[in-house]
């Protein structure tokens, strides 16, 4: 009879899985949980629901009898509408046929886009803070990150001259993320035209996670394959889960080169197939008609934000205007705690929820997220919460 090892299964574990640290945002969700009178403005996704038009899309292609898988690149419909959508809206056209693939939301595109261009011994630069899946794609990718700290000082913008210290051989690529989570930081047209000759005069390709693109105020989006010389070195990532209210149908698209789209669609075949079809058909409907609700959530986010903005000024929390996607960052240090200790008094003493800065990265210290996404009735009562916990500290 075999003996039994009862020793811990996580012997099993891979170097590569026990590298990648568990999200620390979705600590504080379990904190939350069965908790009563909790305000959060922590999650990252619109508090719309899907526009009407669209849901029904979805649904009229189920009852149609649309169940079955589509094309590995993703239905050509789609394709066609973003290559059109993309041309007249940033000057920048792909082909259909061979430089757009169809993925499961924004989040596998970041993972194939790395896991097709890096490898071991390769390192790509990465800004600090950054959303929480970017180091640990490149961890799975067998890369190095190197993190670019950035900080309130310049508007997290990631400049030519943060990056020239880390430069060495082995950096191969630049991950760019504006608008940003968790900042709200949108990078000016001038200062992405000096990113551009940075990656043409190293022969960088750069990864321009754009999901939050048709969210900004005041400002409009530079989409930076559209930059001179820029296309043929740029990955581009995009989605439909933040601009139509789309989270839960898991649909997003990464645009590139044909060989660079080829390769990626490779692994994207072998673990996906593909993006759940009827999202794509809901994907469709949002490019044919989902404009007007764009523009209604963006005025909303944008009448959300300018309070926060200045509700958390006032409060004493110095907080910079983000000019992008749905969330502030406001400067905490002036109450003495770190991030961590000011969010689990929040969360105990006032019952709000948010999120850390330094779960974004080293560089978020001093520095706690809060999601707009939330109903101005919520905002309200969360900024008088947040108000009595500053002034009884």
């Amino acid at each position: 009879m075999a003996t039994v090892d009862h020793r811990s299964v996580s012997r099993f574990l891979s170097e590569r899985a026990r590298r990648i640290p568990p999200s620390g945002i979705r600590r504080f969700f379990d904190l939350i949980s069965g908790v009563e009178g909790v305000i959060s403005l922590g999650v990252g996704e619109p508090d719309f629901v899907t526009p009407d038009p669209i849901r029904e899309a979805g649904i009229r292609s189920i009852r149609e009898g649309h169940t079955s898988y589509t094309s590995n690149y993703g239905l050509l419909e789609l394709r066609e509408l973003l290559s059109e959508h993309l041309a007249a809206r940033y000057g920048v056209r792909y082909d259909p046929h061979s430089e757009i693939l169809i993925t499961v939301g924004v989040s596998e595109a970041l993972d194939i886009a790395c896991r097709a261009v890096l490898g071991r011994g390769d390192r790509i630069l990465v800004p600090d803070p950054s959303y929480v899946a970017y180091v640990p794609a490149v961890v799975m990718a067998d890369a190095e990150p190197v993190m670019v700290p950035l900080s309130q000082r310049y508007e997290f913008e990631m400049r030519v001259e943060f990056l020239e210290p880390l430069l060495s051989p082995e950096v191969k690529a630049l991950l760019l993320a504006y608008p940003n989570n968790p900042t709200g930081a949108v990078m000016p047209r001038h200062e992405l035209e000096k990113l551009a000759a940075f990656a043409e005069e190293h022969d960088l390709l750069v990864i321009s996670d754009e999901i939050y693109d048709r969210l900004t105020y005041g400002v409009e989006h530079t989409c930076f394959p559209s930059l001179p010389g820029m296309r043929e070195r740029t990955i581009l990532l995009g989605g439909f889960s933040k601009s139509y209210a789309m989270t839960g149908w898991r649909v997003g698209y990464v645009c590139a080169p044909a060989d660079l789209i080829e390769a990626m669609m490779k692994i994207h075949q072998y673990t996906i197939m593909s993006a759940p079809t009827a999202a794509q058909y809901a994907a469709i409907e949002a490019l044919k008609s989902g404009e007007p609700y764009v523009q209604q959530m963006r005025a909303e986010y944008d009448r959300r934000r300018k309070v926060m903005v200045s509700s958390l000024n006032e409060i004493g929390l110095p907080t910079f205007e983000p000019k992008g996607a749905f969330y502030v960052f406001p400067d905490i240090t002036p109450t003495g705690l770190s991030s961590m200790e000011f969010v689990e008094q929040l969360l105990l003493q006032q019952k709000v929820v948010a999120v850390p800065g330094d779960v974004f990265g080293p560089s978020g210290e001093g520095h706690v997220r809060m999601c707009y996404a939330t109903s101005m009735e919520q905002i309200e009562e969360a900024l008088e919460r947040i108000n009595r916990f500053v002034h009884r500290l």
